[in-house]
This record gives C-alpha cells, sequence and structure tokens, in this order.
C-alpha cells in the first residue's frame, strides 16, 4: 500500500522556493543492489495541492490509491477495484511515517556526516526539461540529483507535508544540501550500503503538470463504500 514515507523523500528534493502550490507528476521507480535495477520499475502518480495529496499506484486511474488531507485531518485508502474507501487513523499513520522516516535517515547517514555537493558534467534532457546533475554525499550515502529551473514548483509548497512525515528533522543535513539547488529533480538516484550491502533506487519523472488540480481527486469518489480501518491494518 501506498504511503507518505514513499514519496517523502522525493517531495524534499523540490529546490528552493519559488511559487507554485499545485502539481502532478509521474515517476517511476526501480531498485537494485547496485550492479543492476530491476525489472521495469513502478509506476506512481503523485497529485499535490497545497495541504492535500493523493498517490496513486501504477498509470490511468486504476490502481489503488491513498488520499491525505492535512486541512481536514482525514485520510483514505482507496481500493477501485472493490470500490471502497478506508478511512485512516491519521495519528497512527503519522506515527508511522516519521518511523520510516526516521529509519530511512538513519540509514542514508544524513546524522554521521555533514552533506557535501558537486556538479555532475554535462546536459541531460528528462521528461521534455534540459537538466543540469549534482552529486550529494554523506556518509554512506551519494544521490545524484537532475533538476530543472524550467518548472516553477519550491520547497515551499511541501514543507507542510515533510513537517507531518518527519523528513524536515530527520533528513535535515541532505535537505538543507538539496535546498541549496536551483530547481526541481526529475531524476534522483541514491546509492547508500546497508549492513556491508549496497541498496540502489532509481526513481525518473516521466510527466509533469503544473495548475491547479481537480478538488474531487482528494475524496473518495461517488458510490464508494466507507469502511473503518481495522486496527491491524496497514495504512
Amino acid at each position: 500500500m501506498l504511503l507518505p514515507i514513499q514519496c517523502a523523500v522525493g517531495l524534499l528534493l523540490a529546490g528552493p522556493a519559488t511559487g507554485a502550490r499545485e502539481i502532478y507528476f509521474e515517476q517511476t521507480t526501480q531498485t537494485g543492489n547496485g550492479s543492476a535495477l530491476a525489472g521495469p520499475g513502478v509506476v506512481s502518480q503523485v497529485w499535490y495541492s497545497g495541504r492535500k495529496m493523493r498517490l496513486e499506484a501504477g498509470a490511468g486511474g486504476a490502481g489503488h490509491a491513498f488520499i491525505l488531507r492535512l486541512d481536514t485531518e482525514k485520510a483514505w485508502r482507496l481500493d477501485p477495484e472493490a470500490k471502497t474507501a478506508t478511512c485512516i487513523d491519521l495519528d497512527r499513520l503519522r506515527a508511522k511515517s516519521q518511523m520510516d522516516v526516521a529509519m530511512a535517515g538513519d540509514l542514508m547517514g544524513s546524522e554521521e556526516a555533514t552533506p557535501r555537493s558537486a556538479p555532475l558534467r554535462g546536459v541531460r534532457t528528462i521528461a521534455g526539461y534540459a537538466c543540469r546533475g549534482y552529486r550529494i554525499s554523506a556518509g554512506p550515502t551519494v544521490m545524484d540529483v537532475w533538476v530543472s529551473d524550467a518548472l516553477p514548483v519550491g520547497m515551499d509548497a511541501f514543507s507542510e507535508f515533510l513537517e507531518w512525515t518527519g523528513a524536515s528533522d530527520a533528513l535535515s543535513g541532505l535537505l538543507a544540501e538539496v535546498r541549496k539547488l536551483r530547481g526541481f529533480p526529475l531524476e534522483t538516484r541514491t546509492r547508500t550500503s546497508v549492513m556491508g550491502k549496497l541498496q540502489e533506487t532509481l526513481s525518473t519523472v516521466t510527466k509533469v503538470q503544473l495548475g491547479p488540480q481537480p478538488a474531487a481527486l482528494f475524496e473518495p469518489p461517488p458510490g464508494y463504500r466507507l469502511l473503518a480501518e481495522a486496527p491491524d491494518d496497514e495504512p
């Protein structure tokens, strides 16, 4: 099931504060052991509108989805096949998200070393935008980030969400370094050593749309049954 932690790191790479606060993007994520990335990757869709977020698995609107409403303190897990919307305990979800982000920060060495960055050579075109690359290193973690300054999206658009997940604290060192970059990240490749084993994640944005997002995306669809979350449900 999709959780806020799955996009928190991607959102924290949104660069310095600029203007737009609403965005939709599609992203493909692959993982591997440093020698090869597995399969075609997992496709996800993200809609963000101020204090409202929707994450959806796959493409084309047929996957499971997660809706987070910080403005109303509500969240739902949508199952399009069963046409159900499960209400999620937001306090429990927030606690789990903060624990997951804190663990990610520990594995990435964000508290053990001062991050440093250096430009990468060349220019790449990603999702139709020219991008410049930067390598950020912190302890056992190396992150290559390719950003475009043609998209007016900044850190201020995601600040409340990052605070809610705990990313602002757990990843503060990396966050500070990334804030120095100018632009929106269209690709990130992260390599880190976990218990002596190299772990690698590649996330590539394939489509971006700026502007107001439909309000209906942030509510359970008409005709869906509302269910209560069971105590042992995974958010």
